[in-house]
């Protein structure tokens, strides 16, 4: 017996639920066709799409809150690409660029307008925001598996802190690209918990830490001295603000007492000239004895100097102890910024010293209290560190170019002109002043001319053996980190999120490392994953772009009950 077999109805667009995209275009041809047939019915079955479909769109269109333009532009597959991207750029900088809430992008699309061509509801928003965090998330586990593998491989520090949003926040920054290694969270920071969690963030990178920067925490210290083994520098910061914290307090006070001593003579003074002069205006006939002005105003005169003298000295002691600091930071340098000439560790020691000395001079002078001392104290405990520190980065320098195998005098022209010019370029974009900044970049170009004559020890080298000269020094000038100020200002990022948010997710915060890396730039345009791997990623933006779906259209909106007047009858 034969079975009798149903044959499938072809797929019609009948039912089909039509994108966006789709019904801007199939609009404008719709349009264009009409134009010439003069007829909804011939267009819409030339088109083979319901002639209700069509009807329900340009309804739709009819009825929004818009000029004819406006509405023409934005229904239009032009005008719907630039509405995705502004939504899109709207939504990345105030959800991930800066501390916003989903709120605020609503308030955004309202005041603009857009919201009659978008659907500016907080659940609509947050929902494309959780696709916009995922979507992130996975960029960054995209563009890590595809830079890694070409990338070089180099030897790094890495600068450590933990921050906290509550939960504890591991913290990892490699200074000279400003690349994020580490940022997670974890229910401890002992030693043992960041020496996984490195290991865990470096296990698919060709990267070795030689050093880590951090402050003085035993279990940072632990984690780097003993269960990686390597080199921890001390920060420069945490060694100057303790000793900021001892003394600049006190050395205040004393200004303040000095100045109100000193108003107080000014004042007596003063006063014993009025009396003068009005025991001298009074009538011939007065009586009693005539006090002794003269020698009255004299010890007020004499006064008055001694504490404008008391309140100079306590000027000046503040203001000297603010140049000790600003001394040891110039002095904890392997190279002279004044001349670019290297500061071997035994150098940089007596500098050191000699600042420390005039620091406890100063204490004693101004007879400082004993928990200003013990700051001080407190902070020349880290001076051993920072002459290792420096004996570090010219050994390890010295390792560098031996790998080389150079002449000598290339060599020495690397030595002495090559990584001291790269290094003095790091120096004077971290100085205060414009004028520091310009004359630590005048040093550093004198000691780069040499290297440009035709005749010059360089001269014998390819443009590529060059480059790589030039590669190598700047890694070597690297060596040199002094400061975790990089991680301490992610640290103050993170906290502004979780201000503004209250909460920071562990999503949140993987799509904040991946913006950090792969979308803020430097002036010259590179961001820290091109700086970090060496190769140039992927626009992130555009990634989002193509990869996430338009805006979704305003419901329609519902009429709303007219509110009900309650009265008591009279």
């Amino acid at each position: 017996m034969a079975h009798s077999t149903t044959k499938k109805e072809p797929k019609t667009t009948k039912n089909r639920q039509w994108g966006r995209k789709e019904v801007a275009s199939n609009l404008i041809q719709f349009e264009e066709i009409r134009s010439k047939k003069n007829s909804q019915r011939e267009a819409t079955k030339e088109m083979g799409i319901p002639r209700t479909s069509v009807q329900y769109w340009l309804k739709r269109r009819d009825e929004l809150d818009a000029s004819p333009v406006v509405k023409a532009f934005f229904e239009s597959p032009e005008g719907l690409a630039f509405l995705h991207r502004l939504v899109m750029a709207a939504r990345f900088v105030i959800l991930s660029l800066s501390p916003g809430s989903i709120q605020i992008v609503c308030f955004f699309l309202e005041l603009s307008n857009l919201d009659v061509f978008v659907a500016s509801s907080h659940g609509t928003q947050q929902k494309a925001a959780v696709a916009m965090e995922k979507e992130m998330v996975v960029f960054g586990q995209e563009e890590r598996a595809r830079l890694a593998p070409i990338m070089e491989p180099k030897k790094v520090t890495v600068c450590e802190d933990e921050t906290f949003h509550p939960d504890i926040c591991l913290v990892a920054v490699e200074p000279l690209s400003n690349y994020i290694i580490l940022e997670e969270y974890a229910t401890q920071r002992d030693a043992k918990t960041w020496t996984e969690a490195m290991q865990e963030a470096l296990s698919d990178l060709p990267v070795s830490i030689i050093q880590v920067t951090s402050d003085e925490a035993k279990a940072l210290k632990r984690h780097t001295e003993v269960e990686l083994g390597v080199h921890h520098s001390p920060d420069l910061f945490h060694g100057q603000h303790e000793i900021g914290k001892g003394i600049f307090l006190p050395l205040s006070s004393q200004i303040n007492r000095a100045k109100e001593e000193h108003e107080k003579a000014v004042q007596e003074a003063q006063r014993l000239l009025k009396e003068r002069q009005d025991w001298e205006s009074q009538p011939r006939h007065r009586t009693g004895k005539s006090p002794d002005f003269a020698k009255l105003i004299h010890m007020a005169d004499w006064r008055d100097a001694a504490t404008e003298v008391d309140l100079e000295n306590a000027i000046a002691r503040k203001k000297r102890a603010k140049e000790i600091l600003g001394e040891i930071g110039s002095a904890y340098h392997p190279f002279d910024l004044g001349t670019g000439g290297p500061r071997q560790a035994e150098q940089v020691e007596r500098l050191i010293e000699q600042s420390f000395s005039d620091l406890n001079a100063i204490a004693r002078e101004a007879q400082l209290p004993d928990r200003a001392i013990q700051h001080i104290e407190k902070a020349h405990r880290l001076v051993p560190s920072m002459v290792e520190t420096i004996a570090f980065f010219w050994s390890i320098v010295s390792i560098s170019l031996k790998k080389l195998d150079l002449p000598w005098e290339i060599e020495l022209a690397m030595m002495q002109n090559l990584i001291p010019a790269f290094y003095l370029r790091y120096a004077a974009g971290k100085a205060k002043k414009a004028i520091d900044r310009k004359t630590i970049l005048e040093v550093s170009e004198k000691l780069l001319a040499p290297l440009r004559d035709p005749d010059g020890p360089l001269s014998i080298l390819d443009k590529d053996q060059i480059r790589h000269l030039e590669r190598v020094a700047k890694e070597c000038a690297g060596f040199f980190q002094r400061s975790s100020s990089c991680v301490e200002g992610r640290n103050g990022q993170l906290a502004l999120h979780h201000h503004s948010q209250h909460n920071i997710s562990r999503r949140k915060l993987q799509t904040l490392t991946v913006v950090h890396n792969f979308c803020i730039k430097r002036p010259d345009g590179t961001t820290a994953a091109e700086r970090f791997f060496g190769n140039k990623p992927r626009d992130l933006f555009e990634h989002l772009l193509a990869r996430l779906d338009l805006p979704a259209r305003p419901a329609k909106r519902r009429s709303q009950p007219a509110s009900q007047q309650w009265q008591i009858a009279a």
